[in-house]
């Protein structure tokens, strides 16, 4: 049987696992375009758990650590592979209500549950991807708690049976055939599933990789100081370093004088220097007596903060935070949430009645618990969000299910979709005229996108280069190019084709003004008279041009 505190220490080395691999998941990715890359949105989702779970100790019951996992994953949900990420662990939650500990068994019904969730929340499930891998784990779950009641035998075989068709689903989806991968998201399950064995079969919990690793030094000074973290007795945090004269006094000395105006007094040193950490209302006579041992070095500088006003400060941020859940008194019958990027775009939502704006998009999917907090801002009894992005609507989705509010999720893919629903709004209407209303006006705009290609790929038939222009219409790839306006004429002429009265070219952040004026002046040219080629500026991320036609 599995116990808390081991449940505990599994989600969390799974969490660690899967940050440190994250950039192997990313690059799984066949979609060219820049996207929110499916690891990091997993590591970000179960990454939301670990500060929870380590705040609880070593009596905790599997079923407290299951509720707490899962309450943590959903509301830190991001993108599509986050969200089903954390239907899954809802189904732990489930699975092993009231358990003291777990077993084989609770675990199989932990992941039926999962799975029934995950493939609930799916408009239109798709074999081949994370659902299918999590489906045959579960399936061998059962299979498995039949035979045995061995928690490490029962996870091996699980983690075996989503290895192999983790393997298959290369052969289910042509696009992931044609790459010659797996599914990414798949592959980030089977990475979390494997950490979480290893802490069964009696491993420890995994270590962060680090960019540069401290030296021994650095790290037991890091270590030390961390100690003492909440702990203010004096005002000020001081710390410096300074490089030793030839005749430096013994360092212990130094340290002595410190204890004598301070606390928390860390005092590391080497063959060339030392480094001093203390809390002390007297900074100035710390510094004074260190010039007896050495000169101070310019990098890094002595550091001296009000500890005082550093806590003030958090815990204003702590009761910010929490006020954030405290749903905002309603002032009006409708209100908005929209995801968007830019400050062009932010501004433009706003000036179109939307309330609260989530900064977000591709590369950068907000979270559930983000798109929550917008949504109890807002001070109306009915709130409309958004999404404005395929990777995002699930989020948005989930974030209904945590609020008593009245919300209604817009299916909105698309920028220009999402403001074609806003201009539909009618404040005369109801909700159910409003709604359809709105998503008829969405549903008639053709967006087309011109990006860079994140990664070499074969995709849709086309060979394609990392930093080769790409045009997207309607969510599709169309073409490639290799000069931006040349990919922005001609996707601009084949969006206007049919019965099209307005064409809006949305600029980012990485065009020039004169270059967009241009470019408007050039593509009204190439369309005529009978087509309106109007100009905004976005300041959006990732695109140069986001085309909106209607």
């Amino acid at each position: 049987m599995i116990n808390g505190a081991l449940l505990r220490d599994a989600i969390i080395s799974a969490a660690i696992t899967i940050n440190n691999r994250k950039r192997e998941v990313d690059e799984l990715n066949v979609y060219p375009v820049p996207d929110g890359d499916t690891g990091t949105n997993m590591s970000m989702t179960i990454g939301n758990s670990v500060g929870e779970l380590k705040r609880l100790d070593n009596s905790v019951t599997a079923g407290e650590v299951a509720s707490t996992a899962a309450s943590a994953f959903l509301r830190g949900a991001r993108g599509n592979s986050g969200v089903i990420l954390s239907l899954i662990f809802r189904g732990f939650s489930k699975g092993l209500k009231d358990c003291t500990e777990a077993g084989c068994e609770n675990f199989a019904d932990a992941l039926e549950e999962g799975v029934k969730a995950a493939y609930k929340a799916v408009m239109k499930p798709v074999e081949g991807t994370i659902l299918t891998v999590a489906k045959a784990s579960a399936a061998k779950a059962r299979e498995i708690a039949l035979s045995t009641n061995d928690d490490v035998i029962f996870w091996k075989e699980v983690c075996a049976e989503a290895e192999i068709v983790l393997a298959q689903t290369t052969e289910m989806l042509p696009q992931l055939k044609k790459a010659g991968v797996v599914d990414a998201g798949g592959m980030g399950l089977v990475i979390i599933f494997k950490a979480m064995t290893d802490i069964f079969a009696g491993g420890k919990i995994a270590v962060p990789e680090q960019p540069q690793q401290p030296s021994e030094q650095q790290d037991s000074f890091r270590t030390a100081v961390s100690e003492y973290d909440d702990e203010i007795n004096f005002t000020y945090c001081t710390e410096f370093m300074v490089e030793k004269n030839e005749n430096c006094p013994d360092p212990f000395m130094l340290r002595a004088y410190l204890e004598t105006i301070g606390d928390c007094v860390v005092v590391v040193d080497d063959e060339k220097i030392i480094k001093v950490h203390v809390h002390t209302d007297n900074p100035g006579k710390a510094l004074q007596k260190a010039l007896e041992f050495g000169h101070f070095i310019n990098d890094p500088r002595p550091k001296i903060e009000n500890m005082r006003i550093q806590h003030e400060n958090k815990v204003k941020e702590a009761k910010a935070a929490e006020e954030g859940l405290v749903p905002a008194e309603p002032q009006k019958q409708f209100g908005f949430v929209a995801v968007a990027a830019g400050h062009g775009l932010e501004a433009m939502f706003r000036d179109l009645g939307v309330d609260i704006v989530v900064k977000g998009g591709q590369t950068m999917n907000p979270s559930t618990d983000d798109i929550l907090r917008a949504i109890l801002r807002t001070p109306a009894n009915t709130v409309f969000v958004l999404p404005n992005n395929k990777n995002i609507i699930m989020a948005a989705e989930q974030a209904v299910k945590l609020t008593d509010k009245s919300v209604c999720v817009l299916q909105t893919r698309t920028i220009p979709q999402g403001i074609s629903a806003m201009l539909a709004f009618d404040e005369s209407e109801g909700l159910a005229e409003n709604r359809l209303n709105m998503t008829k006006a969405f549903e008639k705009v053709s967006t087309g996108l011109i990006t860079f290609a994140a990664r070499n790929s074969e995709f849709e038939g086309h060979q394609i280069k990392e930093g080769e222009i790409l045009a997207l219409e309607n969510g599709k790839l169309a073409f490639t190019e290799k000069d931006i306006n040349k990919a922005a004429v001609k996707l601009s002429k084949k969006l206007s084709k049919g019965d099209i009265s307005y064409l809006t070219l949305i600029y980012g952040a990485d065009v020039t003004e004169d270059s967009a004026e241009k470019m408007q002046q050039l593509v009204q040219s190439k369309l005529g008279d009978k087509i309106e080629v109007m100009l905004v500026n976005g300041g959006q991320p990732v695109y140069y041009y986001i085309i909106s036609a209607e």
